[in-house]
């Protein structure tokens, strides 16, 4: 990608992910349950939030209240990073040849690693 290879991003994060100030989120668990992952969120941060602050944080960060403000809070750019939303669209996307490539580049970069587990139970199990 533009900005750096993805694997190496993310194996950098690694060393971090076993600290006590560092949580782990993937979109994959936010997109299934939302609620439970602003709960979780604020639990982290030693937040207390009340049902109405609840829901309206759930509401705000949904994707398609993003997507509706995107051009606000992300220019021309906004419609490049809030495309569809969902999960799993890369299987509509990769042929399996890079499908298996993709699997093998995952696993020389993030196999075994914390952050790795992470994202393929979340994005691989629960596709």
């Amino acid at each position: 990608v533009a900005w750096g290879c993805y694997f190496e991003y993310l194996s950098s994060w690694n060393k971090y992910a076993a600290d006590e100030n560092v949580m782990t989120v993937t979109y994959e668990e936010l997109k299934e349950n939302p609620v439970l992952g602003v709960k979780n969120i604020a639990a982290f941060f030693g937040f207390s939030v009340t049902e109405e602050e609840l829901q309206s944080v759930v509401e705000r960060s949904s994707f398609q209240s993003m997507q509706k403000n995107s051009q606000k809070t992300h220019g021309a750019f906004g419609n490049v990073l809030f495309r569809k939303g969902g999960v799993s669209d890369w299987k509509n996307l990769f042929t399996e040849d890079q499908n298996e490539k993709m699997d093998k580049v995952f696993q020389e970069h993030l196999g075994g690693t914390k952050v790795g587990k992470k994202l393929k139970y979340e994005v691989y199990c629960k596709a």
